[in-house]
C-alpha cells in the first residue's frame, strides 16, 4: 500500500523536494540575499548576452557557475526561482533565438551548420528544442521566414 501511495504523490511532486512545499522550501536555508540574486542575475544575463556561453556545447551549471564566479547552489536558485527556468531550459531559450536569427539571416548556412554553431552537438536534441520553442521544425521556420520575407 505505501508504494502504490508514494507511486500516486511521485507522479505529481519531485522526490527532492517535500509535499505541499514549492521551490522556495528547497532554498530555505539557502541565506542568498535579495541583493545578492540580483547581482548573480545580472552576470547570468552578461554571460548568456555577452560571453554568449550557450554556444559552448560542453556548458554545465557548474561552468556557468566557475564563469560567473558565484555558488553553484545559489546560481542554480537564482535561475530556479527568479527565472522561473532550469539550466537548460535557459540555455535552450538562447540557443533557439540565435538559431532562428541565423537561419532567417544566413540562408547560406546548412540547418546542421546552425546546429553546430549555436550549441548542439545532436539533430535530434536541436529539432526537438526548436519545434518546442517555435512550433516548427528549423526547415520550416527557414521556409516560412523566406516566405513572409518575399512577399513583403
Amino acid at each position: 500500500m505505501r508504494k502504490f501511495i508514494w507511486g500516486l504523490l511521485s507522479s505529481k511532486h519531485s522526490r527532492s523536494e517535500p509535499i505541499g512545499q514549492g521551490v522556495a522550501a528547497k532554498y530555505i536555508k539557502s541565506g542568498l540575499t535579495l541583493q545578492e540574486a540580483t547581482e548573480i542575475r545580472e552576470l547570468i544575463k552578461l554571460a548568456f548576452e555577452n560571453d554568449k556561453i550557450y554556444k559552448d556545447s560542453a556548458i554545465s551549471l557548474n561552468a556557468l557557475s566557475s564563469h560567473i564566479n558565484k555558488d553553484r547552489y545559489k546560481v542554480s536558485q537564482v535561475l530556479n526561482e527568479y527565472l522561473s527556468k532550469n539550466f537548460y531550459s535557459l540555455i535552450n531559450q538562447y540557443r533557439i533565438a540565435e538559431a532562428k536569427d541565423l537561419l532567417h539571416n544566413q540562408a547560406f548556412l546548412s540547418v546542421k551548420a546552425v546546429m553546430y554553431e549555436v550549441g548542439f552537438n545532436s539533430k535530434t536534441s536541436f529539432y526537438s528544442a526548436f519545434k518546442k520553442e517555435t512550433g516548427v521544425s528549423p526547415n520550416d521556420f527557414r521556409a516560412l521566414t523566406r516566405t513572409a520575407s518575399l512577399a513583403s
